[in-house]
């Protein structure tokens, strides 16, 4: 379970996140909506280690992480330009987080075979990322964020860059995988259709203070 108890942060002297307080289950997503500026990606940011708060603490299974690296909280980020490697074929792109863990290459690319095999991309192993389509580019970064088994997994707008039709089918898909997984997951957009089809909970945040939506 993640939690972010009593989070307060300010921005330009005015607050932004002004006691902040949020729980996400396994298995479960929990989205953030809001306009732009009101403070979604800079929460996401001091859930995954980038930012500090001022005054709060995060949380994971009981055990305060607030002064944790980034690195050792053992998230999963993902971001609207999917941050794919393009010198790296689809396969090792997979398999990068488990070779910087040290799993050796020749498993970790068979690991990454296998799920790439799961998601419907199999064939697609040893191409370029930047050959693929937007749709296929967005599970080849699901797949890289789910192999190393992350304890949470944190989106950010992920779909914004996709067209309609193909947001739809990937929303039912993320959250399956998800739930699968059993990791908590927080998604933060400004589609509030995006964030009912995805997200068992759904808070606003405005003004530095979150109100539920559902």
């Amino acid at each position: 379970m993640l939690e972010l108890r009593d989070i307060h942060l300010r921005w330009d002297r005015r607050p932004l996140l002004d006691g902040v307080n949020l729980r996400v289950d396994a298995g479960h997503t929990v989205a953030l909506l809001g306009p732009s500026g009101s403070g979604k990606s800079t929460l996401l940011k001091i859930v995954a280690g980038i930012e500090t708060p001022e005054r709060g603490s995060v949380w994971f299974d009981g055990e305060d992480i607030t002064r944790t690296p980034p690195h050792r909280r053992g998230f999963a980020l993902m971001f609207q330009d999917f941050a794919l490697f393009p010198h790296l074929d689809v396969r090792d792109n997979v398999a990068f987080g488990l070779v910087e863990q040290r799993v050796p290459r020749r498993e970790a690319r068979e690991r990454a075979q296998a799920l790439l095999t799961r998601f419907g991309l199999g064939a697609h192993a040893q191409a370029r990322v930047w050959t693929l389509s937007g749709g296929e580019q967005q599970r080849v970064a699901l797949a890289r964020a789910l192999i190393t088994q992350p304890r949470a997994l944190l989106l950010d707008e992920p779909f914004s860059a996709l067209d309609a039709a193909l947001r739809e089918q990937l929303r039912a898909e993320f959250r399956d995988r998800i739930a699968e997984a059993g990791m908590a997951a927080i998604l933060v957009t400004h589609d509030e259709a995006e964030a009912r089809a995805m997200a068992q909970q759904g808070w606003g945040l405005h003004e530095g203070k979150l109100r539920s939506l559902w």
